[in-house]
């Protein structure tokens, strides 16, 4: 049977952040290793009955991807913007 997982996105200034609650198992690697201490523990809980995570500051993101990186269940993907091209005229 296919089963179709939910992410939760949260549009941020440089990237768009995805969790995904059934993964997280709220071990707080991406808390712990976020460089901008962007990550807060959400109202809504993971597959573990844990705390999941969210964004707290939209302009501290940098999309460095770290948290995506460190994340041992795949539960968070970061979607990169695209720069704007400055209009030349």
């Amino acid at each position: 049977m296919n089963r179709i997982i939910e992410a939760k996105s949260t549009e941020l200034e440089k990237a768009i952040f995805y969790i995904f609650p059934e993964y997280c198992k709220g071990c707080g690697l991406c808390k712990e290793k976020c460089p901008n201490d962007v990550l807060k523990w959400s109202d809504k809980l993971g597959v573990y009955g844990t705390p999941t995570v969210e964004p707290k500051d939209e302009d501290g993101c940098i999309a460095c991807k770290i948290c995506e990186m460190v994340c041992p269940d795949c539960a968070i993907y970061i979607e990169r913007k695209r720069k704007k091209k400055a209009a030349m005229y």
